[in-house]
Order: C-alpha cells, then structure tokens, then sequence
C-alpha cells in the first residue's frame, strides 16, 4: 500500500472579480502518494494550476484541508507556510524566473544559504553536484541573459531541489522549451523522482504526462479521471515504440473523457 505524502478534503477556490464570483476549484479530494511522478491534465482554464498553487501554499483556497506531514496547510500563518514552501517543496515554472542580476551558481545556491540548521560549506557541496548532474558546469559562471533557454530551466531544476524537498510543484516546465530541451527537464525530473522526490506535473503535453506513472484529468474545477501507469522506464527514453505506446494509452483514456 502506498503512502500519502499530501492529501486534500473539499478543497474549493472562489475568486472575486468586479462583484462576479468565479467557482475553479469545487470541493476537491486527492491523495498524493510518496514516490510518485503525478501528471495532470485538463482544458485551458479547467483550474489545473490553481490546484497546484493551493496545494503548495502559494494560493490559500477559500475552503476545505491541504494536509502535509500533519498539518493543514490551508490554516498555516505565513511564517510557517514560507518555511514550508522553502524547505520541504521545489517549484518549477513553465518561465524560469531566475534572479538576473545573480549567475546560474548563485540561483541555485541562494535558497540552500536560507535554509535553517544548513551550513554554507553543505550548501556549496549540494550545489556543485545538481550543477554537475544537470550539465551546467561550463554555464555555472554566466548570468541568464547568457544562459539558452534549455541551460536556463535545468538551473530552475535544480534551484528547486537544492533544499532536498518532499516534493516537486511543476507547472507547465516545458511549455517554452523546444523539443529537445523539453526531453532533458522531463529526464531531469524523472531522475529526480527515482531518487525519492514526488513530482506533481501540470501539462498540456500527452507525451510529457507520460513520463509520470500516475495521470489525473482535471476538468470543470474538479478531478474527473485517473490513470496509472508503469514506472517510466529511462533505459527506453529513445524508444519511440515504446514512447508512442504509451501515449496511445493515455491518449485513448483522455479519448473517453471528451479530451
């Protein structure tokens, strides 16, 4: 039996605009498991990344529980929520937002210096190895604006994961790359995954979601599907039977609910 890292009961959001309420999340129940990589998938507008800010504290729902590790995320103040959101979770954007003015070596680095009880020395070794891993080290010196695209997402990457988080928040993190840059995050995060970290993926793209071994659709405010998958296997990433294999799966599921 699996184990839920991070669950939600009734979760709703409601925004007001102008004296118009908007319903985009409407009495939602999940379970995240640990270990996971979890896709999600739904129609523009559907609520997807709201789900994903409310169940990572950087949106607060207007009702219902976010539980972590014992507590409802929802009812935390914000202390506690920032500490939270910098030690225990990663997030990853569809933009890389790295600070400008700061090259790739100090984006990664900045978090692990404000983590609590961490010393400089471990957060200089963690960053020199996700610089390694992610193959930054000939850019490492460079600030973004002389970083390509792909340099610059696998640097949010491994910004995300310097602290070592329970897990990974990804919004749409391969909706500006190109196709190969695309497949070098999605390796990055499955990496990631195999080493313990969950990964929750919001996408568009059926052949990103199938990376994940878990696919929810998400429509209308609320979660209307679920597929599961194998554990994608890495040895057969260059495969494209076996890549289009499983996108006729998922494609035929996303088929039957009017995908």
């Amino acid at each position: 039996m699996r184990e839920t890292i991070l669950s939600t009961r009734k979760l709703s959001k409601t925004y007001v605009a102008d004296g118009v309420q908007a319903h985009v999340l409407g009495s939602v129940g999940l379970e995240l498991y640990q270990g996971d990589f979890t896709s999600i998938m739904g129609p523009s507008g559907s609520g997807k990344s709201t789900l994903l800010y409310c169940l990572s504290g950087m949106d607060a729902p207007t009702s219902g529980e976010v539980i972590f590790e014992g507590e409802d995320i929802a009812r935390l103040g914000q202390g506690r929520l920032s500490e939270l959101r910098a030690q225990r979770f990663g997030f990853v954007f569809q933009a890389a937002n790295l600070v400008s003015n700061l090259t790739l070596y100090e984006n990664i680095a900045v978090p692990g210096y404000l983590k609590r009880g961490r010393s400089a020395s471990a957060t200089r070794r963690a960053t020199d190895e996700l610089i390694a891993r992610m193959g930054l080290s000939e850019v490492a010196s460079r600030l973004p604006s002389q970083a390509s695209g792909g340099q610059k997402q696998r640097c949010a990457v491994a910004r995300a994961v310097v602290n070592e988080p329970a897990i990974v928040f990804a919004d749409e993190p391969t909706g500006a790359l190109n196709r190969a840059n695309s497949l070098e995050v999605l390796d990055l995060l499955g990496e990631l995954n195999r080493n313990g970290i969950s990964i929750l993926m919001v996408t568009h793209d059926v052949r990103s979601a199938v990376r994940g071994n878990r696919m929810l659709y998400f429509e209308d405010g609320g979660i209307r599907g679920e597929l599961e998958l194998a554990p994608w296997d890495p040895a057969l990433s260059g495969d494209e039977a076996y890549v289009r294999e499983r996108e006729a799966m998922a494609s035929a599921w996303l088929a039957s609910l009017s995908w």
